[in-house]
């Protein structure tokens, strides 16, 4: 039995995965020696279980599976039933095997309705739905219009903020206004004193982005991306703050500075 645990939803998980197996009949896969078969999830993946070791598979980037017969198989035969866990949802599927190479599937995307929901504690919010989220954000129009900054022939603004579950998830934009392209080092997330009084008292928290809409890194005029980050109060002394730098020894450095009462006018997603 080949498992690839990514998360402690094991137990809840493959507990509820009985139960689809019960509830409805699975969706058959035809697979094939010859051919690696790519399963697509909708959402981060946290667990694969393959019920045999007939069927060997790995998983390949945050929501892709492959998998594949260890060794030829009778026309037909049950090869394995495959589970896939996601962050909120599990799919399950049956794979037979076929010597006919026009019916094998090669690549399959899990629709939603072959899933069912299962409660996990640890994710209150999907990427996938922090994704559909920011792209309703990076579409609308500039509705945040006092948040801005200049440095060096760049401009900085802020275009959204808004407030989903347990997130912010703050829109902004960079405008280079010069003719050599930037080069994006790293963006960074901090939580500041406003004012810097003396060296030994100053804190800067680092915050790390749970997502991240855009991952471009090199741009000529025009930038956007979204960045989400977990709800978090502060004191009007403090300021959070947004980074940006350039892939350079001495590159172009820009700030965007948020205060608090910016982030209590938070908009709210419509759902």
């Amino acid at each position: 039995m080949k498992k690839f645990i990514l998360a402690a939803v094991a137990l809840v998980a493959m507990s509820t995965s009985s139960a689809i197996a019960q509830d409805k009949v699975l969706t058959t896969l035809y697979v094939n020696k010859e051919v690696t078969t790519h399963l697509i999830m909708p959402e981060t993946i946290r667990l694969v279980d393959i019920s045999t070791d007939k069927v060997v598979g790995n998983q390949v980037n945050d929501n892709i599976v492959r998998v594949k017969p260890d060794t030829v198989l009778t026309d037909g035969e049950t090869a394995a039933v495959v589970t896939v866990i996601g962050e909120r949802h599990i799919a399950q599927y049956k794979l037979v095997y076929s010597v006919l190479p026009g019916i094998v599937h090669t690549r399959f995307t899990i629709p939603y309705s072959d899933t069912q929901e299962y409660i996990n504690p640890d994710v209150s919010m999907s990427v996938a739905e922090m994704s559909r989220y920011a792209i309703r954000m990076s579409n609308a129009k500039r509705t945040v219009k006092n948040i801005h900054s200049k440095k060096d022939k760049m401009k900085a603004w802020v275009n959204h903020i808004c407030s989903a579950g347990d997130y912010f998830f703050i829109d902004f934009s960079l405008e280079n206004k010069t003719k050599i392209p930037y080069d994006i080092s790293e963006i960074r997330v901090k939580l500041e004193d406003k004012k810097q009084k003396k060296a030994t008292n100053y804190q800067s928290i680092e915050l790390i982005p749970e997502y991240m809409l855009a991952w471009n890194k090199h741009f000529k005029k025009r930038y956007r991306n979204v960045l989400v980050i977990k709800k978090l109060t502060f004191p009007e002394a403090k300021v959070l703050k947004i980074e940006v730098s350039e892939n350079q020894i001495s590159g172009r450095t820009i700030e965007l500075n948020i205060n608090y009462k910016d982030v209590l006018n938070a908009d709210c997603f419509d759902d």
